[in-house]
């Protein structure tokens, strides 16, 4: 199982309780679909196993970077690729619809995470599901996602 998490923008007592939910659910990693904000948020997240991709409010970008250098996570960028469980996964935080459409609409990828719009998504389009976990920001509830791949299993968290 894999969690899934954006827009958190500083909300440091949602993010508390985002990886507490993580952690109880024994995630094997978590993707984080940008809008973290700041560098020492990322200390909340020491002891998972994360992917950041930056948001379009991710101006820190060389602090993000050696705050995850620090602890262990790999470099935060614009978008990601990555292959789990036999699965191709594509994130991009979702500021570029054309940017993300395209990907979406290549036919190249299983999934799909994004965030930016703060409302939660799972929408199948072709062979790619799409999934936005929601916010922790600026939306009522608070919701993560966790994603079970080998089932292909989606459940949103209240936080």
């Amino acid at each position: 199982m894999i969690g899934i998490i954006s827009d958190t923008h500083e909300n440091e007592p949602a993010i508390k309780k985002a990886v507490e939910a993580f952690k109880s659910r024994n995630v094997e990693f978590v993707v984080h679909c940008g809008d973290i904000v700041s560098p020492p948020t990322l200390e909340h997240y020491a002891g998972l196993k994360m992917r950041f991709v930056l948001g379009n409010n991710d101006g820190e970008v060389l602090g993000l970077n050696a705050a995850a250098k620090r602890l262990g996570f790999e470099p935060i960028t614009e978008e990601k690729e990555f292959e789990h469980k036999e699965k191709k996964f594509y994130v991009y935080h979702g500021t570029s619809k054309l940017r993300l459409d395209a990907a979406i609409n290549s036919n190249k990828y299983d999934y799909v995470l994004t965030g930016h719009t703060h409302l939660k998504r799972d929408e199948k389009i072709g062979k790619t599901r799409v999934i936005n976990p929601g916010a922790l920001f600026r939306v009522t509830p608070y919701t993560i996602a966790l994603l079970d791949v080998k089932n292909d299993k989606l459940e949103y968290v209240i936080i």
